[in-house]
């Protein structure tokens, strides 16, 4: 057939020019040549691609220890701030009850001891006091100091993860958009050549019906009729996409009960999630970090998504649920939510 498509195409295309000066659309042979031409573009962009995917996934690692991080210092301040109350009560404890012992001041007690020993007593039990409000007061101190250096670090790391953060998302959209322009050309030449194929396989069945009409004529035979072996095919007892029930422990199941729980960098559950991180415990049951964007990116792709499946970019991901619809977690000063699959993603299974 491949002969005498090659044949059709020869003839059509002279007959064309000897006809009318119009230009002949592009033929199988030219569109196979620009598609070979584009998707050799589209790999010389590998090394560029390959670098800009490496970079993002440093810049993702950075960012999950910086929020790990962060999460770690709120929670030395927050138990730090608990102690500094704790102190306070304490020393305020120790003033009110110096206060109500009458004043008898420490040089008060040493004159009124007995004898020497009693003396010596008495001052030290003097020194001890004074030793122990002196570090009191001074653990005190450091814990205030310690509560000033936790939220300063905290400040700078949240400034980090914004930088951070706005440069990946920056990277991500570049190379979403460059391999989204590059496959949307091969995708297009690849259209044109089964549009073409199609047309000369058209032309080929007229021909082929032509000549059969023109033998029939030449030679008569009794007509005979078809015996089809299913007269009523329907169809197939499929039912359609019909949306199961979830199931508690199912992926879906993980994903839904993980609703409203706020989005923070680094965290994998139980109490906040990064995108990467809701992905993880949603597919595996479990608080830990199977990998990153570009992980599940380098996963098996799927053209039939079904519900539990990943939906991915470079820079995001969520489990998809059917009927277009995702559960993810979006970004800082947002929730677990469902939303509808972005436009840019892949579907990918695990």
């Amino acid at each position: 057939m491949k002969k005498f498509g090659g044949r059709l195409i020869t003839a059509v295309v002279a007959s064309s020019l000897i006809v009318t000066p119009v230009i002949a659309a592009p033929s199988v042979d030219e569109l196979e040549q620009n598609k070979k031409e584009a998707q050799s573009e589209v790999n010389s962009l590998q090394s560029e691609l390959t670098s800009v995917m490496n970079e993002l996934s440093q810049i993702e690692s950075d960012l999950i220890s910086v929020g790990e991080e962060i999460t770690k210092k709120e929670g030395e301040l927050v138990v730090a701030e608990e102690e500094e109350q704790q102190q306070y009560e304490d020393m305020k404890l120790r003033i009110k009850y110096m206060y109500e012992a009458g004043g008898t001041s420490a040089f008060e007690s040493l004159v009124a001891s007995e004898d020497f020993s009693d003396f010596v007593n008495n001052a030290e039990y003097v020194q001890n006091v004074h030793s122990y409000d002196r570090q009191k007061l001074a653990e005190y101190v450091e814990t205030k100091e310690k509560i000033e250096t936790l939220k300063s670090d905290l400040e700078k790391d949240q400034k980090e993860i914004e930088s951070k953060q706005a440069e990946y998302e920056e990277k991500g959209n570049n190379l979403d958009a460059m391999i989204t322009s590059k496959s949307a050309k091969v995708a297009d030449l690849d259209a044109q050549i089964q549009q073409a194929a199609a047309e000369a396989e058209a032309e080929r069945q007229r021909r082929e019906a032509e000549a059969a009409a023109a033998a029939a004529q030449n030679n008569p035979q009794r007509p005979t009729t078809p015996n089809p072996s299913n007269p009523n095919p329907g169809n197939g007892g499929g039912g359609g996409n019909t949306a199961p029930s979830v199931d508690p422990g199912s992926v879906v199941g993980r994903a839904q009960s993980q609703l409203g729980k706020p989005y923070q960098w680094g965290a994998c559950g139980p109490n906040s999630f990064d995108c990467s991180g809701f992905v993880s415990y949603c597919l595996t049951g479990r608080f830990a970090r199977l990998g990153t964007t570009l992980t599940f990116m380098g996963w098996p792709r799927v053209s039939n998504p079904q519900p539990g499946d990943v939906c991915t970019t470079t820079t995001h991901c969520g489990i998809y649920i059917g009927n277009g619809q995702m559960i993810h977690a979006p970004q800082t000063g947002d929730v677990v939510k469902v939303s509808p699959v972005r436009s840019n993603m892949i579907y990918v299974r695990y």
